[in-house]
């Protein structure tokens, strides 16, 4: 069983082997130090030198033979190279990764024996004339390594800029001594390494930091990273990273766009990934760089020869960069902040803009829902529904698809069922985490196409709304279509008409034909009365669209998106810079919104230009009006003689106004226990003529 693995751990014959038979060199030496301390030594005999620990006693700790050590060194390799005959060495290979000399690695096994051998300990409290200071001291180690510190070279590798310090490997002690007294320790983790344990470093648990062991990555197959150009992006990258320590910044457009495809790229190519997470809610300012986690996660990437990827930066991350670059170790930024020349000049950090992270979808999803269904025994995927036109209206990374994929499968094994299209897109809206519940309302799509009583015109213009946000990827993107300028990949639209003709029950039924959340802004929470504060309520809301799958509502936007006017005043002038601004938000739009507005007249024609859709919803007409009455009481228990085409014929409402109608016969069949009637209908509208102000036609009933 010699160079096994149990729990983590590699057995003598491994990584502890190789470090035991380097002690076991140590021991020697400590032997002739206190053969050569002790002959000759006037108080060698007096039993109360060191307290208790006599010359006698140290000889016989010396000549113990080292307990499992597994092999003799060399002594020309006794301190720098690989151990002859053991499997592994880490020593020697921390050595090149930290860039250790020679005497900083006698130095840091000094410090480690009584970690590693407890019979060390009294040999040096022995050894420093004191048994209750039993860990090396700078002096002892330095005398073990045959030098002192009488010499400056010797000093200088216990400055805190030196390998063994910098790179925390070393931690002196007992700052009020002088150096010469002062104690060596060295960290658990890094005797934990040395000796073969592969566990992630305690100090880094709960601290946001994954560990992720080489491989191939986690993809369903070569080209789960995406498209042939992004995949060839992030295998240069990882390429890049695995040469040399070089920081990156990589700005993504879309949340989580980029930590996968890195992950798996740089694991694909051999290389472990440290996935770093800094907590949102600091501020980055980590001090001098040493603080936690920032130092044990350094460490741990170069114990390992890791990459490390961090991200989201969060909004201030100008100490976290400084911290992490020119570490020695190869690290990738991402976020959606611009990247800061001021983060770290001196560290020379490569700043790149990443991909778009949205991919020709339909085939990674088939990929990896297959893989999930086979596993769980959920059936064929895409048998019964189109997974193309399901998935198409999101835009996820590989990575987040490869969740979506997991939810969406175990979404279908709780509901006993294969999987179908509501699984996938429910699985879909929760990868885009949207905050918009922050600034809008979010509605639950519960009414499709055959909700809707419209004119054939504008319900064409709402199928060929849904095509759009299906198909702009493919058209604006894989065509190029888009035109320069900075142009997004939004779908924007304008709902006008008057009110309750359906535009926001259209716009409802749009987002649930595209399995996506839609949320409506609330004006009274961005318009604000002060200069500027309405634009930035609206970038939070845009940026937060931009990333996010959903259909975002504007309603009344005319509050918002009104004509610019001549200047008369101060007040005109920022309402001009108000519209300016949101004309060219909506050039950059990388989502769905639909605007609605009663006055169609009041909206600027500059915003009408940048819109893909108009679509008038017409006042209905008699025959809609029936139709509308029909569908508000399609569930409700009804007499058998409704009178609805004389009702509809009689009272002119819009398609709210007859919900409202519809809601108020039911409340008044149910307080009776009797199913609706004619005479509750005509009550309802009644009720609603009153509201607007109307004329309310004679109470008697125009029917039999």
């Amino acid at each position: 069983m010699s160079g096994t693995t149990v729990g983590g751990t590699a057995g003598p014959g491994g990584a502890s082997g190789a470090l035991l038979g380097r002690l076991a060199v140590l021991r020697e030496g400590v032997a002739a130090l206190v053969e050569r301390r002790s002959d000759g030594d006037p108080t060698a005999a007096d039993p109360l030198r060191g307290l208790y620990v006599t010359a006698e006693t140290a000889r016989r700790l010396a000549a113990r033979p080292s307990p499992a050590a597994s092999g003799e060194m060399p002594e020309d390799e006794a301190w720098v190279g690989e151990a002859a005959g053991l499997s592994v060495d880490r020593v020697g290979v921390l050595a090149g990764r930290f860039g250790l000399s020679g005497l900083d690695l006698r130095v840091l096994l000094a410090a480690l024996a009584p970690d590693v051998d407890r019979h060390f300990e009294p040999l040096y409290g022995y050894l420093n004339d004191d048994v209750g200071r039993r860990r090396a001291t700078v002096a002892l180690a330095l005398e073990l390594a045959g030098t002192g510190p009488h010499e400056p070279a010797a000093r200088a590798r216990f400055h805190p800029a030196a390998p063994l310090r910098s790179g925390e490997l070393l931690v002196v002690e007992e700052e009020d001594r002088p150096l010469p007294s002062r104690a060596l320790r060295v960290p658990e983790r890094v005797v934990a390494h040395l000796l073969g344990d592969d566990g992630l470093d305690p100090e880094l648990w709960g601290a946001g930091v994954e560990l992720l062991p080489p491989g191939a990555g986690a993809g369903a197959g070569p080209d789960a990273a995406g498209g042939g150009d992004e995949r060839a992006f992030f295998g240069r990258l990882a390429a890049l990273v695995g040469e040399r320590p070089i920081a990156v910044h990589l700005r993504e457009r879309r949340a989580g766009a980029v930590a996968g495809p890195v992950t798996d790229e740089v694991r694909r190519v051999g290389l472990p990934v440290l996935r770093y997470r800094p907590d949102g809610s600091q501020d980055g300012s980590h001090g001098d760089g040493a603080g936690r986690p920032v130092g044990a996660l350094v460490r741990e990437a170069r114990l390992r020869g890791a990459v490390l990827v961090v991200g989201p930066l969060p909004e201030r991350a100008g100490g976290l960069v400084r911290a992490l670059a020119g570490r020695e170790v190869p690290v990738v930024f991402f976020g959606s902040e611009p990247y800061d020349p001021g983060w770290a000049p001196e560290a020379g950090l490569l700043a790149l803009d990443a991909p778009d992270g949205a991919v020709a979808a339909a085939d990674v999803w088939r990929a990896e829902l297959g893989a999930v269904s086979d596993a769980a025994g959920l059936g064929a995927v895409d048998g019964e529904f189109d997974l193309g036109a399901a998935v198409a209206p999101y835009r996820l990374a590989a990575g987040q698809i490869r969740r979506a994929a997991r939810a969406a499968g175990a979404l279908a094994a709780f509901d006993g069922t294969p999987l179908t299209a509501a699984h996938v897109q429910r699985s879909a809206r929760q990868q885009s985490a949207p905050l918009l519940d922050r600034h809008a309302r979010r509605v639950r799509p519960a009414v499709g196409f055959d909700g809707l009583v419209l004119p054939s015109e504008p319900l064409g213009l709402l199928h060929e709304l849904v095509q759009r946000a299906r198909h702009r990827e493919q058209v604006l993107g894989g065509w190029g279509l888009r035109t320069g300028g900075g142009r997004g990949r939004g779908v924007v639209a304008l709902f006008a008409g008057e009110s309750g003709t359906g535009k926001t029950l259209s716009a409802e039924v749009v987002a649930g034909e595209l399995g996506l959340d839609l949320y409506v802004v609330e004006l009274s929470a961005v318009v604000d009365k002060y200069v500027g504060e309405t634009e930035k309520n609206l970038e939070r809301i845009f940026s937060e669209a931009d990333r996010t799958d959903a259909l975002l509502l504007f309603d009344e936007a005319d509050a918002v998106f009104g004509k610019r006017s001549e200047v008369k005043s101060s007040h005109d002038r920022y309402a001009n810079l108000e519209s300016a601004y949101l004309l060219q938000r909506l050039e950059a739009f990388d989502g769905i919104a639909v605007l609605t507005t009663n006055l169609r007249a009041n909206i600027d024609d500059a915003f009408t230009r940048r819109l893909d859709l108009v679509v008038d919803f017409p006042f209905p007409d008699a025959e809609q009006r029936i139709a509308l009455w029909r569908s508000c009481l399609t569930a409700a228990p009804c007499a058998d003689d409704l009178g609805l085409d004389a009702c509809a014929k009689e009272f002119e409402l819009s398609g709210g106004a007859i919900r409202s109608a519809a809601v108020t016969a039911g409340y008044l069949a149910a307080g009776r226990g009797e199913p609706v009637s004619a005479e509750d209908i005509r009550a309802g509208a009644r009720r609603e003529y009153r509201k607007m102000g109307r004329l309310v036609p004679d109470a008697s009933p125009l029917w039999d």
